[in-house]
């Protein structure tokens, strides 16, 4: 498999964890278990597993200057990743996002985008270089809309892959739609923005037939514990999950689509990169923590 050219444009959060035995009620207070800080942030999330599987990352990103700033520029550094467009903001701080997990491992997370919403469209046209490089562009909608779809306009004139990442849910214009080779939600961002009810596998086709109508090439909708479906207007199919035994979900869907556009932008199949990926994230949730818990080839054996 060759090394994989990654362009991920996104989000770099610091994650400050909470753990309970259960979710507080509205307006309730309740004893935590636990507390850390661990780096975080779709892109960012995106963009370290896909470098510790062997590909290699340009991320284009913004930091506050402050003290979580500084820590995540080291955490970038230490990665390996190319970091030629990561900017430093003093008009905002360092994106956060406040995290609580559940004795089940379930999580529930508010997300703060600070210096996130200060990456511009201004900064992907100073990244083009590395985008017109890639093999895939990656991103999600922790960065302000207009600028992933300069990413992705600048991607498909250069004829490079794109895969959107539609997190946190948004209303998107038809143009957006029509530049995503691949439409990647999960089941509830996919139900939100759809407007189809999916309560398992046999739901997503609908999901996905409706975002292949709004002009996407084609859909992967990952499913939680049940696995994910794939969809474009030729075939379809689902790949379940590997059972294993949880500690942490926290990032375990970006670590399937970094592992994803790694092993795809590597040169495996659609199905065979999904199911590389799967493992990968199967890996993931049986450690705690989003970066902390991603994999090497080696841990998954490949």
């Amino acid at each position: 498999m060759k090394k994989a050219k990654i362009c991920i444009a996104g989000s770099s959060n610091m994650d400050l964890v909470t753990t309970v035995a259960r979710m507080p009620l509205p307006g309730e207070t309740i004893m935590g278990s636990g507390f850390k800080t661990v780096f975080g942030g779709k892109g960012a999330n995106q963009a370290i597993v896909a470098a510790k599987l062997g590909a290699d990352v340009a991320m284009i990103a913004k930091v506050g200057n402050d003290a979580f700033g500084s820590e995540y520029l080291e955490n970038y550094r230490s990665s390996g990743m190319r970091m030629d467009y990561i900017g430093v903001t003093d008009q905002f701080p360092t994106g956060i996002a406040a995290i609580t997990v559940d004795d089940e491992s379930r999580n529930a997370i508010i997300v703060v985008s600070g210096a996130n919403s200060d990456v511009t469209t201004a900064d992907i046209e100073t990244a083009r270089p590395a985008i017109e490089a890639a093999d895939i562009c990656l991103t999600q909608l922790e960065i302000p809309i207009p600028t992933v779809k300069r990413f992705f306009e600048i991607a498909r004139a250069a004829g490079v892959t794109t895969i959107l990442n539609p997190a946190p849910a948004a209303d998107l214009d038809a143009e957006l739609y029509a530049l995503c080779d691949f439409f990647c939600p999960n089941e509830i961002e996919a139900a939100m923005m759809s407007g189809v009810r999916i309560d398992g596998p046999d739901d997503a086709a609908g999901a996905a037939r409706v975002f292949l109508d709004r002009g996407v090439k084609s859909v992967l909708t990952t499913l939680g514990s049940h696995g994910s479906f794939f969809m474009d207007r030729d075939s379809s199919f689902f790949v379940p999950a590997k059972k294993v035994n949880a500690v942490d979900t926290t990032g375990a869907g970006d670590c399937f689509l970094g592992s994803f556009a790694a092993f795809y932008g590597g040169g495996d199949s659609i199905r065979t990169a999904i199911e590389k990926a799967t493992v990968a994230a199967a890996y993931s949730v049986t450690r705690p923590g989003a970066q902390p818990s991603y994999p090497t080839l080696a841990d998954i054996g490949l």
